[in-house]
């Protein structure tokens, strides 16, 4: 019976990575990565960054994070020593017998469990596969000046009017993993995400349309890129800006808050840096509260939580979050090795926000917080 550790080395040894390869594309110091796959639980500070760290290395690998997590809490269930005070105490003569059965159904079930689900691995894996290879009929859209957002895939193509005034200018995706690369008459343009982008489409010079790529995925290119088009003359800042900003808007800066001056709407800056990488949202729920969730824009997911339950999830770009009781909810938001811990709301309120990264006017991303409407 392999253990989590096990799985995730076995995993990386497959695809050939060294451990300095997942420490760079991942973030995760190779310390924390070593002792993961030796199981040293030790080595982490608090369990939330074990578990969130844990999700981030096996999702990287290909394997399901949340069976790997179910895996690690078994193994922790079976290793809990019977507590002190229980042995000191005269048990009834029908405790002990319960005990050894309660033992014998937990090791019967994680039996049962690792077998349905964690052996079935190579399969889940197979079918994944096979449901990327489902292709994509490559789409013709044509650009007639006014803002557009559209997601594109591979083999996609962008019908621009000529200068002429017959025919078309085509600009065709040529990949979308990690980055939008797109090829143009005047030769390949790579956009990085959220990077905006002046595109020169015939080799003068002049540019003559901006875009703007606002959800890719670093490592499933099937996913395609969601990017915003607009004409140069267009005004560029409002694909950094929310819509309906006014344009006397002004930032009032204590820290590392920010407050926007249009109506209720804001953004908290959690974190700088030179580039945008996977992070780590830890929520402990204090109360009940109905939560819904979405990661880097694929499904929801929705439950009744109560007081005591834990959700851990790992975005590539953003996650928004819908809470009926916002202020239920303790958020713990784990990037570059750094943990920052979130109060976004009043007892009863009703939320929605967004934690994302963003590309400022300056060339830096910033992973923030946003509150939505």
């Amino acid at each position: 019976m392999e253990s989590y550790g096990a799985l995730l080395k076995k995993a990386r040894e497959e695809k050939k990575l060294d451990i300095s390869d997942v420490e760079r594309e991942t973030s995760i110091t190779r310390h924390y990565l070593e002792a993961l796959e030796n199981e040293d639980v030790s080595a982490f500070p608090g369990e939330p960054y074990l578990v969130g760290f844990l999700k981030n290395y096996a999702t990287y690998l290909g394997l399901n994070g949340n069976d790997i997590i179910k895996l690690y809490h078994a193994i922790q269930l079976q290793q809990t020593p019977t507590p002190k005070e229980l042995l000191e105490k005269h048990l009834p003569k029908f405790v002990i017998p319960l005990i050894v059965i309660l033992s014998i159904a937990v090791v019967v079930g994680a039996g049962v469990w690792l077998y349905f689900f964690v052996f079935n691995v190579p399969a889940l894996l197979e079918a994944r596969k096979l449901a990327q290879q489902v292709v994509i009929q490559p789409q013709q859209y044509e650009f007639n000046g006014d803002t557009q957002n559209t997601r594109l895939y591979v083999g996609d193509q962008i019908l621009l009017p000529a200068e002429s005034g017959t025919g078309n200018v085509v600009l065709t995706v040529k990949d979308t993993t990690g980055a939008l690369s797109i090829d143009t008459p005047a030769g390949t343009q790579v956009i990085d995400l959220s990077e905006e982008r002046e595109i020169d489409i015939n080799g003068d010079g002049m540019p003559e349309i901006i875009l703007y790529v606002s959800d890719v995925d670093l490592h499933d290119g099937s996913r395609g890129a969601e990017v915003r088009m607009l004409l140069k003359d267009k005004d560029a800042s409002m694909l950094m800006e929310k819509a309906d900003q006014s344009t006397d808007q002004q930032v009032e800066k204590a820290g590392n808050e920010i407050a926007l001056s249009n109506g209720n709407s804001g953004r908290t800056i959690i974190l700088e840096d030179t580039r945008a990488y996977p992070f780590t949202v830890n929520i402990t729920f204090r109360g009940p509260c109905l939560f819904r969730m979405r990661s880097d824009n694929g499904e929801p997911e929705e439950g009744y939580y109560r007081s005591g339950e834990i959700v851990n999830v790992t975005s590539q770009n953003g996650l928004r979050i819908w809470a009926s009781n916002i202020n239920t909810m303790k958020i713990q938001v784990i990037a570059a090795q750094r943990s920052y811990d979130l109060e976004i709301g009043k007892a009863g309120a009703v939320k929605v926000e967004d934690i994302r990264w963003r590309r400022d006017k300056d060339g830096r991303y910033r992973l923030v917080v946003e509150e939505l409407d």
